[in-house]
């Protein structure tokens, strides 16, 4: 699965890094190519020479060095590997990830590499416990980097919990999951994300309160399964996964547009929240109050409905068409009633009332709703809604739709 692919490993300083060397001879046993960056604090535990010595190449360690720079350059280097691997992930480098510093080779590859990211972090447990490391942590994963560990058990400092490096070969079969073909392989997914915005002047506008979370979530999810991703997202405040195909939107007639644009596709998740209406008669200039106090008269027209006009193709109809029902009363009822109408073979529901707190949070509460009933699935993350539902929609692709 790895061979003939290119790993940049940059390795922090830290006692795991010990074990960044058995990981070195992992990856090569399995055909890979190890391109090792080495940080100043790395130098303190292994050394330039044992690393290269495994990697068989070079080990880079310097950002200001004329003679790296003239037979690759830290832009080449970063964008040449597969993947880049970090470990052991230090509550430094995380930091600096999460902050967008480069002051050094190793947080100046990582922020100049268009390449995923997988981290293996490492370090003390009330570190990795620390309020600030959490919010890095929250931060890096919103960027889409990718994390293996860290694992629970007895520290060199003497201490208990969680914060040991994970071991190599479960880095190695990290990697593999990123790099490997999943089940989606070969297929081509859309997902719509986000809310649309619909304009009432140039200023104004009708929205809703969707973040886009679960959305791009599922998108991620997909991808992670080796399908190839349309993400047609609206102004959501969570930003796109790497690794797929982002076309960014406003308007529900401009999100229906590229989404027939993206077709033909395997499957379409419509997961964003679309404005029913738009405004019939949105003004070109800004709308200003004249004293009178009567409020200007807003004439409204239905919005194309995206989910139906999928569903109900009489050519060319992707073989599973999701869609998501997002209710405040009689969810189950009115989501079942919601599928018939709309002619799509699954419906997700949820219950966003406020008490909820579903709308613009990080968990979700869903329903999976199809021809044979409705199926209650319990409070999650949303990550994890995602996974879940990106391996059914795997499992009903490898089965005909």
């Amino acid at each position: 699965m790895l061979s003939g692919k290119r790993i940049l490993l940059i390795i922090g300083g830290g006692i795991a890094a010990y074990k960044s060397l058995d990981l070195i001879r992992r990856l090569r046993e399995r055909g890979a190519a190890v391109t090792s960056v080495l940080t100043k604090a790395g130098e303190e535990f292994v050394t330039p020479l044992s690393v290269g010595a495994l990697a068989g190449e070079k080990c880079y360690r310097h950002l200001f060095d004329l003679t790296d720079e003239a037979e690759m350059g830290h832009i080449e280097l970063s964008r040449a590997a597969d993947l880049v691997v970090v470990a052991p992930a230090t509550a430094d480098l995380m930091a600096k990830m999460a902050g967008g510093h480069a002051d050094d080779l190793a947080s100046t590859l990582l922020m100049a590499t268009d390449k995923r990211v997988l981290i293996a972090p490492a370090m003390n447990v009330r570190m990795w416990l620390h309020r600030a490391t959490q919010r890095n942590i929250a931060t890096l994963r919103a960027d889409d980097i990718r994390f293996v560990g860290p694992n629970e058990g007895d520290m060199a400092c003497g201490e208990y919990g969680p914060g040991r490096m994970a071991e190599p070969l479960e880095i190695v079969a990290g990697i593999e999951a990123m790099m490997g073909d999943g089940p989606l392989e070969g297929r081509h997914l859309v997902v719509t994300s986000g809310p649309t915005h619909e304009p009432i002047d140039p200023v104004r506008y009708i929205a809703n309160r969707s973040s886009g979370a679960q959305g791009t979530a599922l998108a991620r999810a997909l991808r992670d399964l080796g399908a190839r991703v349309t993400f047609v997202t609206g102004p959501a405040t969570v930003p796109p996964p790497g690794g797929v195909a982002v076309v960014a939107i406003e308007t529900a007639q401009q999100m229906l547009e590229a989404v027939q644009a993206a077709l033909p596709a395997d499957a379409v998740i419509c997961a964003a929240a679309v404005a029913d209406w738009r405004v019939a008669n949105a003004s070109g200039s800004k709308m200003k109050k004249d004293g009178s106090g009567k409020a200007p008269a807003l004439e409204f027209a239905e919005n194309p409905d995206i989910l139906a006009t999928i569903s109900q193709m009489k050519k060319g109809r992707p073989a599973l068409v999701v869609g998501f029902a997002a209710e405040t009363d009689d969810v189950i009822a009115h989501a079942t009633a919601k599928r018939v109408r709309k002619g799509c073979d699954w419906i997700v529901a949820n219950d966003v009332r406020p008490a909820t707190g579903i709308m613009g949070g990080t968990e979700n509460a869903v329903t999976l709703i199809s021809a044979g009933g409705a199926e209650e699935w319990p409070r999650l993350p949303k990550d994890e809604v995602a996974r879940r539902l990106a391996a059914r929609i795997a499992d009903a692709l490898g089965a005909g739709g």
